[in-house]
């Protein structure tokens, strides 16, 4: 008879941005991944990447055993500030470069916490404009 016990699965995550002021995916936007055990543990910061041409992070570090909550933090601001440095020129009618925020985002960053359960895999894509974003358990 054995006393060992298996391990708890490991959950994973997984992001892309899109966009939708242009309508194409976001590169080149630095994300962070941090995680915690328990509503009220401190946040461990486990790592982070930048999203590729196609706007994905397919290379997220994997999520420690125990994982109740899970927090992605998006640095969107110098992908704008980027953006309209190049292309001024070519301001979009819906989402004008220069509006009450400046030259860059409204929304410096944004930080998406959520609650995850062992052996599940979390998509959780940002649709992004300079001026709001909105986010969802993909698949």
């Amino acid at each position: 008879m054995s006393t060992s016990t298996a391990a708890s699965p490991i959950s994973s995550v997984s992001t892309h941005i899109l966009d939708t002021s242009i309508g194409r995916p976001a590169e080149g936007v630095a994300v962070r991944l941090a995680a915690r055990c328990g509503r009220d543990a401190d946040w461990r910061a486990l790592g982070g990447s930048a999203t590729d041409a196609d706007g994905r992070c397919k290379d997220l570090p994997a999520l420690p055993e125990g994982t109740t909550h899970v927090r992605l933090d998006f640095a969107v601001e110098p992908y704008f500030e980027n953006k309209f440095d190049n292309k001024k020129a070519d301001a979009q009618q819906d989402a004008p470069a220069n509006r009450d925020s400046g030259a860059g985002a409204f929304f410096p960053e944004v930080a998406i916490t959520f609650a995850v359960a062992p052996g599940e895999h979390y998509h959780v894509p940002l649709l992004l404009n300079p001026f709001g974003y909105s986010v969802y358990r993909g698949s």
